[in-house]
């Protein structure tokens, strides 16, 4: 039995140095061999494993004559535990090395269309510049668990729900109201719409900015124009709602940079033109942290850099956010 007082204050425990001695045990397979990887003795392993699990208010190991055995709890403390020790050593790593040489994994979300189409090439540049650092691109339209996940940050356009993150507006995505020839003139005879007559048209919706109803802006008065409607195709993909617009289904609102070849070849018509839907706004989001990585810091800088010059973007405007 072991007396409490045999340990010592939690004020003076180095936790750091108890996971490492916990994992050494874990990837070892006994108290012994972690013994030896540690350049330690049995007994002293063992007592740093007890004062863990004092710690921790937890058994990790299930103990016998063979040795021991991870509990459920030991699991997941060991899954947890090898993240921290990763993220210190490439803090200390990082500030070794004076903080100025990006290195290692970096994980990022963006959205499906945004992140295949206008993102790549800053995502190029970044790795041209950074041969140390590796990138995990993912593509999707949620808002990513950043914990769970494991994502350092995140590309986000539209507006950012989350007030807990830290967001560095980078950009902002014109839209536009745009549809196919045969569509204007199987509707319309083949004369653009005003915008009186825009809401009477077959509609495509993008669900993630709007549905059954939109409302649009005029460029000179600053007059507002709500829409309704009842959408013959709904979806949640930029670039399937590009498709159907060609396809002459219905009137669509769209990023600007996914139709300019279109209008400039005369296969997508640009519907009034003098009003404007809200622009979107792209912002760079990550947890707040007291340190960033060199990566994160890097990728960051260059984000900011180029995107507002990217093509179908334009400057972020001077607003909160």
């Amino acid at each position: 039995m072991t007396d409490e007082a045999d340990f010592p204050s939690q004020a003076g425990v180095d936790r750091l140095g108890l996971l490492q001695t916990f994992l050494a045990v874990v990837d070892a397979g006994s108290l012994s061999a972690a013994a030896l990887r540690l350049g330690s003795t049995q007994p002293t392993v063992s007592r740093r494993l007890q004062l863990l699990e004092r710690l921790l208010g937890l058994r990790l190991f299930q103990r016998s004559t063979r040795g021991v055995t991870l509990t459920e709890d030991g699991a997941r403390c060991a899954a947890s535990s090898r993240d921290l020790v990763a993220r210190w050593t490439e803090m200390t790593e990082d500030l070794r090395a004076g903080g100025e040489v990006a290195r290692g994994p970096l994980r990022v979300v963006a959205p499906h269309a945004f992140g295949q189409g206008q993102l790549i090439g800053p995502l190029v540049a970044f790795l041209r510049a950074h041969p140390q650092v590796s990138i995990e691109w993912l593509l999707h339209d949620r808002a990513p668990d950043f914990a769970r996940e494991g994502v350092d940050c995140a590309i986000h356009v539209g507006p950012v729900e989350d007030e807990g993150l830290v967001a560095i507006r980078l950009a902002e995505v014109p839209r536009v109201v745009v549809a196919a020839p045969a569509l204007v003139a199987e509707c319309c005879g083949g004369v653009p719409p005003g915008i009186d007559a825009l809401g009477a048209l077959p509609w495509l919706a993008l669900k993630t900015y709007y549905y059954r109803a939109t409302s649009l802006r005029h460029a000179g008065s600053g007059a507002v124009a709500e829409l309704a409607f009842a959408p013959r195709l709904a979806t949640d993909s930029l670039f399937a709602l590009r498709s159907a617009a060609l396809a002459g289904l219905g009137v669509a609102i769209v990023s600007a940079w996914t139709v300019v070849d279109d209008l400039a070849e005369g296969r997508l018509l640009h519907l009034v033109p003098d009003w404007q839907a809200a622009p979107l706004a792209v912002h760079l989001v990550y947890p707040p942290a007291p340190w960033l990585p060199a990566r994160l810091r890097a990728f960051i800088a260059l984000m900011r850099e180029h995107m507002p010059a990217m093509a179908g973007v334009v400057p972020p405007t001077l607003r909160s956010g």
